[in-house]
């Protein structure tokens, strides 16, 4: 059910959107099997504060806001459903997880939401369409829009299936877990910060290279931790990290 006293008024709404722009927003939202009622909010959940800064555009923060909330409750529900047998410390993990800036941003790339991105032209420049912080809350955004524009039904359809699948990822115990995400998750959620990650020394020929990390987390250290790559010798040290702030969540 559509919420119109939500939208009216809301800034970004009372610019048309040129045709050429609706028409791609409208095989935007088939592709995702859903239907919006206003373009305008549609075209506004894409639009990035970058683009607001440059040309005085409404952009997607308060949409992302929403869409954050929304997201929480869906995935919640569904896991309390899915899982009746895990208790709250076992559900929030695996939320802290699907609902991560990672996933959040992989599953934009695949709903193709980088194409339809409205963003500044230094944003542009700098890669933009390809960073996960504003792809993840684009994404969000999308779902604040559809709650505001069909209701919590309509946004529920759309996340349900997209959540059901990452939850399916994050149980099997074959998948590599992204433990950088959620050590992330873990210490917004604890400390209200973020992760910090040093390199200490790299070892070892150019073709045997060895990375070691140290990690600190609101003060406390962790590691060094050592991989073939910086990248893995953090997912290592991030892995120490979560298996004791697991415990405290």
């Amino acid at each position: 059910m559509a919420r119109p006293g939500l939208v009216k008024g809301m800034p970004g709404l009372e610019v048309p959107v040129p045709p050429d722009r609706k028409k791609a927003l409208q095989l935007f939202s088939k592709s995702l099997c859903i239907r919006f009622k206003s373009p305008e909010l549609l075209n506004l959940s894409l639009t990035h504060r970058s683009a607001s800064n440059e040309s005085g555009l409404a952009n997607n923060e308060r949409l992302e806001f929403l869409g954050d909330a929304i997201l929480g409750a869906v995935s919640s529900s569904l896991l309390y459903s899915k899982f009746p047998g895990k208790n709250e410390g076992e559900l929030a993990k695996i939320k802290a997880v699907v609902v991560s800036e990672e996933i959040l941003s992989g599953l934009a790339l695949e709903l193709r939401i980088d194409k339809l991105l409205i963003l500044g032209k230094g944003e542009e420049l700098s890669g933009g369409r390809t960073k996960k912080a504003i792809l993840a809350d684009a994404l969000e955004a999308l779902i604040g829009a559809l709650y505001l524009d069909s209701g919590f039904k309509a946004a529920g359809d759309f996340i349900r299936p997209l959540m059901e699948k990452e939850i399916e990822k994050a149980l099997n115990e074959h998948s590599a877990r992204d433990y950088k995400s959620l050590l992330q998750e873990l210490t917004q959620r604890l400390y209200r910060n973020y992760p910090v990650y040093r390199l200490v020394k790299r070892s070892g020929p150019e073709h045997e290279r060895l990375f070691w990390i140290e990690l600190t987390v609101n003060g406390k250290n962790y590691g060094p931790c050592t991989g073939r790559s910086k990248k893995a010798a953090e997912q290592e040290a991030a892995k120490l990290a979560c298996g004791e702030l697991e415990n405290l969540v």
